[in-house]
């Protein structure tokens, strides 16, 4: 038998964090003055806006990256069923958030399918990591393609909305289950009829980049109709609504929720909770204009805080498991939605990631903390040491990169933003220890192989990769070391 997870596990934590400042806000008031429908949709609200958070997410970001021409948003231009290739290494000029990596070239597309499926192909990869991490409208992963679950040889995988019935071509098989639907017992198909796919290809270092993009032109996107037909070519559509104006509209964030969910329909399971928030005008087909006046009063207080509170959560980090200040992820990252965990999905997996790998995919400790538990602070320096064998066992590789606090990169005069096994050049100590120098200045000419450049000033965080992580780390009991403060 399956285990269960209760749907409104994450929901009570929102409310938990989310409805203490209506107490002390209702206690404020006098008891005559108190409009019991705005308190109630403030605090059902809130808990919705966490739940409801990855439809408003990827509407925002479908529209910046398909439906806008020329340039696209932050440079990300592609109609539906075309990738967008990043053809060099991310630097810190890119500002989109989303805490991107440096140890890959990402290839992204969103998906169409609600008319017919359509086929991913890839090369042979040989030995070159790679994945395709594949999500539907909620952030969650329900499929991946790649060296770990498919394999590196060439391949042609299918990818079908959550209504197609129909039979694979000669040649084509279905991609690998996340960890998600292989838990509910589900197809690797989308519950949604649009899809977000995040390709990673492995990338070490400039040098590299060339051989990579050659690879990125053979990943092809090809309708089912199109299948087997030489030379067709994929028609380009942006026909994508644009999400409602905040600024000028205080329930816009309502208006495109539900919007969204009449497009991309919730999971059945979560029957119960839509049932809680359809008395405050949230779900699909509903309207919150024809709620009463009280209600769309608190539906916008729990929009505007919402939006500001998911993004305190998601940048607070220490959501899992904590070792020497390090953080361990969930372990329902990249599928909590499948397992109720509705505040990992929206604050960390959706806000902070856009959408997250599968641990077993990539493992991902992070820290704004030094061992003490102090803050991380660019006025200071910090050093951080693994001991001979203490680098963590991974069937790929590993990188440790740095962050400001709108989850991009920290421009800086070498131009570093993380230290790789797969790329290398940094130099371990006559007894086989590595030291790490965290700082903003040089740690001098002998040890700039090591360095990895912080801010000025402020705060920042770590994130550290493990790709192909070992079965320790997925169950987070690698001791990763902690770091020092030296200054």
């Amino acid at each position: 038998m399956k285990k269960w997870i209760s749907p409104f596990s994450a929901v009570a934590l929102a409310a938990a964090f989310l409805v203490l400042p209506m107490s002390h806000h209702a206690q404020a008031m006098k008891p005559s003055s108190i409009d019991w429908r705005e308190e109630y949709a403030y605090t059902l609200g809130s808990q919705a806006y966490i739940f409801a958070y990855p439809w408003l997410y990827m509407a925002e970001l479908r529209h910046g990256w398909v439906g806008t021409k020329p340039a696209g948003f932050n440079g990300i231009d592609m109609p539906f069923n075309h990738w967008h290739h990043f053809r060099n290494l991310v630097t810190a000029a890119y500002r989109d958030g989303g805490s991107p990596n440096n140890d890959t070239l990402y290839s992204v597309t969103f998906l169409d399918l609600n008319k017919e499926p359509v086929i991913l192909s890839h090369a042979d990869m040989g030995d070159r990591y790679f994945t395709f991490e594949i999500a539907s409208m909620t952030s969650d992963n329900f499929a991946y393609i790649g060296t770990r679950t498919t394999g590196g040889e060439a391949g042609h995988f299918l990818l079908a909305g959550p209504d197609w019935k129909g039979k694979l071509p000669e040649g084509v098989k279905m991609p690998a289950q996340a960890n998600g639907t292989k838990m509910m017992g589900l197809p690797a198909t989308s519950p949604t009829p649009y899809v977000l796919i995040f390709g990673r290809t492995a990338v070490q270092g400039k040098k590299d980049v060339k051989a990579v993009n050659e690879l990125q032109d053979q990943y092809k996107l090809t309708p089912l109709s199109l299948w087997g037909k030489k030379d067709a070519k994929v028609t380009e559509n942006r026909d994508v609504w644009k999400t409602y104006d905040v600024k000028s509209d205080p329930l816009a964030d309502w208006k495109t929720i539900n919007r969204m969910m009449a497009e991309n329909p919730p999971l059945e399971q979560n029957k119960l909770v839509l049932n809680m928030f359809k008395d405050i005008g949230i779900g699909a087909g509903l309207d919150v204009e024809k709620m009463p006046d009280g209600i769309k009063r608190g539906l916008a207080r729990a929009a505007k805080e919402g939006r500001e509170s998911i993004g305190v959560i998601g940048a607070g980090g220490a959501f899992g498991k904590v070792i020497n200040g390090w953080s361990f992820p969930p372990k329902t990252m990249g599928s909590a939605g499948y397992y109720g965990d509705f505040l990992t999905r929206g604050a960390v997996q959706s806000k902070a990631g856009i959408i997250a790998n599968d641990p077993e995919e990539a493992s991902y400790p992070n820290t704004r903390v030094d061992a003490n538990g102090d803050p991380l602070d660019g006025a200071h320096k910090y050093t951080m040491t693994f001991a001979k064998g203490g680098l963590p066992k991974v069937s790929q590789f590993w990188s440790l990169t740095l962050y400001d606090n709108t989850f991009n990169f920290v421009d800086n005069p070498i131009d570093r933003y993380n230290i790789s096994s797969l790329s290398g050049g940094y130099k371990k100590a006559d007894d086989g220890s590595l030291t790490l120098y965290v700082q903003a200045d040089s740690p001098g000419k002998d040890k700039e192989a090591n360095w990895l450049p912080s801010p000025k000033s402020g705060s920042f965080f770590m994130v550290f990769r493990t790709y192909g992580p070992n079965e320790e780390i997925v169950q987070q009991a690698w001791q990763i070391p902690g770091l020092i403060k030296v200054k």
